[in-house]
């Protein structure tokens, strides 16, 4: 194996794992930048507050897109297990 097999396959590695990664991520970026609004607004502080609705969110989006980031990685590891043989 080259440096550049090595590198190409550690960029698409960290690019499989930004994509399956990201959804959820950005869920939880949007929920918290939404509470945080609503505590500046409300003057309410409750630190629960913040936590609780990231929490459901992030089990609601692993729930609605787990077929797909499964699908994903599994395409991953077949293309990175196919290619082990010609390695040598």
């Amino acid at each position: 194996m080259s440096a550049d097999q090595a590198l190409q396959f550690m960029s698409q590695m960290m690019w499989t794992g930004f994509v399956v990664a990201g959804p959820v991520l950005f869920a939880c970026l949007i929920i918290g930048l939404s509470i945080s609004v609503f505590q500046v607004v409300t003057q309410l502080q409750e630190m629960s507050l913040s936590y609780v609705p990231k929490l459901i969110g992030a089990a609601i989006v692993l729930v609605l897109l787990a077929p797909w980031m499964l699908s994903r990685l599994t395409r991953f590891a077949t293309s990175l297990f196919s290619i082990i043989p010609t390695l040598g």
